[in-house]
């Protein structure tokens, strides 16, 4: 898979120090910071406009130039073979070496090499200001963006460094770049957390997962689901009830980088998921009252899709928890057959004059609904998603997507919204709607924009339509 074809990025920033300087210069030099923000931003690179892509299966090894030498990104065959954490030590490997290395292996572990590496490093090997970006390698799962701090010696397995995390701004610096990229179906991971649940998917070659004649569009994830909706405590026997449906959505990664703007921050930058979505679920029984809303996740998704941005990759960390959720007085007992589909989109967008502000929509339609419902009382139910996207292992943007059904009765009702003229018997309702919310997190700082000082609410989206209604 390409998120794990590891890639590393290396930038250079300092001149090494002349032979005669003393040895306290040189482990001051070796310690030192990659540059300050005024340095940064006073050599950034060339103002490109990036491509942003899918990395390719075998995502190439790759490397930026350093902003303060005035190098362009390149590629280089350098890896990271291993890191730690907690320490954060990466063990940096040329080509031929770092084979060895087991995906659990930890920097500083190995031997101590009998000399110290000099902090300037020749072609092939780490050195201090280095600018690391590496795609999902051992002992860093989401990706690594980090900087050499201090070059502590060779090993078996290649050189190893001392890091502390950099952010993007480093490596695209006055470059610019945007796109909207699918993530594969067959990129996720999916745990199942209910027992009847299925997965399907389709991709190009006629390769296809999922139960028999479950036809799903490329591109697109399905997963359907049943179960029962659990009564809360004290509830009678009779306020049970069960629910099936089914998910499917197409997810994309929307990256966006605006190139320099005050400062070392860049001018704009963008992150979010948007995608389609489709949903069918049907509710049958009397759902107990609960003074919560009921949520049942029923399935878990991970990604880790890597984004080809010029030479850069950026490892994009997309997680998606699929849920049922009912919410009832327990007086109604109902049999709703629901479908909605459309699309939506939700992220964090900065400029330099407002900073971070989010960015959310959905535009969902619903299909003629079955449904009936028997004596007084209100029930809503929900197919949704809970969605996080991130950079290198950092959450920038939690959404909440959840599409729902909203019926409202008294009396005794049977209505069907592709029949006109169905019968009743009391007043009834039925809507569909759908609500968006979420959050930014202060890790967007990722991009090398301010910090923001608390996380930022998306917002609530709500928009609700009438699919039916009736009286005597």
């Amino acid at each position: 898979m390409p998120a794990y074809a590891v890639t590393a990025l290396l930038l250079a920033v300092g001149c090494s120090a002349p032979p005669q300087q003393s040895s306290a210069t040189d482990r001051a030099r070796e310690t030192a910071r990659v540059s300050d923000d005024t340095t940064a931003a006073a050599a950034r690179t060339d103002g490109k406009s990036l491509a942003v892509a899918a990395a390719p299966a075998a995502t190439a090894t790759a490397a930026t130039g350093s902003a303060g030498a005035g190098r362009k990104a390149h590629r280089t065959t350098l890896t990271v073979s291993a890191y730690d954490g907690r320490t954060r030590r990466a063990v940096i490997s040329a080509p031929g070496k770092g084979s060895s290395a087991s995906p659990s292996a930890s920097p500083g572990t190995s031997s101590r090499p009998s000399a110290p590496a000099s902090p300037s490093a020749g072609p092939g090997r780490a050195a201090v200001g280095d600018v690391i970006a590496s795609a999902p390698a051992p002992g860093a799962p989401d990706g690594l963006l980090a900087k050499v701090t201090r070059v502590i010696g060779e090993t078996a397995e290649g050189t190893e460094v001392q890091t502390e995390p950099t952010t993007l701004d480093a490596l695209l610096g006055d470059d610019t770049a945007k796109g909207t990229v699918p993530v594969a179906p067959d990129a996720f991971a999916v745990d199942k957390l209910l027992p009847d649940v299925e997965v399907s998917w389709a991709r190009p070659g006629d390769v296809h997962v999922g139960p028999e004649g479950a036809t799903v569009p490329l591109g697109s994830l399905r997963l359907d689901v049943s179960a029962e909706i659990p009564a809360a405590a004290g509830a009678p026997a009779a306020a049970s009830a069960t629910v099936s449906g089914f998910v499917q959505v197409a997810p994309q990664v929307d990256f966006a980088y605006g190139g320099a703007g005050a400062g070392s921050a860049p001018g704009s930058a963008y992150l979010g998921v948007s995608g389609d979505w489709d949903a069918g679920w049907a509710v049958k029984g009397r759902a107990a009252a609960t003074a919560t809303p009921l949520r049942i996740p029923f399935a878990k998704l991970h990604a880790d899709p890597v984004l080809q941005v010029g030479p850069v990759p950026v490892v994009v960390n997309l997680d998606l928890t699929c849920y049922l959720q009912i919410t009832g007085d327990g007086r109604i007992t109902v049999d709703v057959r629901q479908s909605l589909k459309g699309d939506f989109k939700a992220g964090g967008t900065f400029g330099t004059a407002r900073g971070w502000t989010p960015v959310s929509g959905s535009d969902m339609t619903g299909t003629p609904v079955r449904a009936s419902a028997t004596t007084a009382g209100e029930v809503r139910t929900a197919l949704g998603a809970e969605a996080s996207v991130g950079l290198y292992g950092a959450v920038g943007v939690v959404a909440d997507l959840a599409p729902y059904l909203r019926g409202e009765a008294s009396g005794t009702v049977t209505a069907d919204s592709a029949t006109p003229g169905a019968q009743a018997h009391g007043a009834w309702s039925l809507y569909g709607g759908v609500d968006l919310s979420g959050t930014l997190r202060l890790q967007l700082s990722v991009f090398g924009t301010p910090v923001l000082r608390r996380n930022v609410p998306l917002g609530v989206l709500h928009r609700e339509w009438k699919l039916a209604d009736g009286s005597l």
